[in-house]
C-alpha cells in the first residue's frame, strides 16, 4: 500500500549534506561553491558580503542597501511594493555578515523610504504599515541590544521619521511614536 506521507527519512537534512560536504577535497568543495555563486544572484550577494566585508564591503552593504529601497523606488518603472524581498536581504545581511550596526542601517533605510513613500503616494494598507512597523520594532530591538553608541547613531533619524508620519492614519504614527518615545526613553534621552 503506498503512502502519501513524508517521513523524515525521505526528507535531506543538514546532517546529511554536511557529511557529504566533509568528504570532498578543497578543490571540488570550492567547485561547489563557484556553482552556487553563479547559480543566483542572491547567493553571489551573500557571498560578496561574507567572503568580502573586509576588503570592498562597501560595494556589497550597498547592494543589500538597495534592496532594501527597491520595493518602494525601483530603478526602473513603478513600484512594486515586494516588501518581503526587502525584509529577506536585510535577514539574510545579518546572518552572512553578523553585522549588527549594518542591519541597523538596513531597518532604519527601509523605515525611512517606507514612511517617504506613504507621504509621497498617500495611504497604502494595512500590510505596508505592519511591514514597516515590523522593521520598527526590530531597529528598536537591535539598538537596545548595542547600547548607546548605536541609538545615538540613530536617534535623529528616528525623531525625523516620527516627524514625517505626522498625519499617517491606520494608527501608523501612534505607533512609530510609540516606539521612538520608548527608544528615547529607555537611553535616558540620550
Amino acid at each position: 500500500m503506498p503512502s502519501n506521507t513524508k517521513t523524515s527519512a525521505n526528507k535531506p537534512s543538514w546532517s546529511a549534506v554536511r557529511k557529504q560536504l566533509s568528504q570532498l577535497e578543497k578543490t571540488a568543495l570550492l567547485d561547489l561553491v563557484k556553482d552556487l555563486y553563479q547559480t543566483s544572484a542572491s547567493n553571489k550577494d551573500f557571498l560578496h558580503v561574507r567572503c568580502l566585508a573586509s576588503c570592498g564591503g562597501e560595494a556589497a552593504f550597498e547592494s543589500y542597501r538597495q534592496k532594501a529601497i527597491e520595493p518602494f523606488y525601483p530603478k526602473r518603472g513603478e513600484a512594486k511594493l515586494k516588501l518581503g524581498e526587502a525584509r529577506k536581504a536585510i535577514r539574510q545581511y545579518r546572518r552572512a555578515t553578523g553585522d549588527l550596526p549594518g542591519t541597523a542601517e538596513l531597518l532604519m533605510t527601509y523605515v525611512e523610504n517606507g514612511v517617504a513613500f506613504t507621504n509621497e503616494y498617500g495611504d497604502i494598507d494595512e500590510r505596508f504599515y505592519s511591514s514597516i512597523e515590523s522593521a520598527l520594532d526590530e531597529l528598536a530591538d537591535l539598538l537596545r541590544e548595542e547600547g548607546v553608541p548605536l541609538y545615538r547613531k540613530f536617534s535623529k533619524r528616528l525623531a525625523t521619521v516620527e516627524r514625517e508620519t505626522d498625519g499617517i492614519g491606520w494608527g501608523f504614527h501612534d505607533y512609530v511614536s510609540d516606539v521612538v518615545s520608548q527608544l528615547a526613553s529607555d537611553f535616558g534621552n540620550e
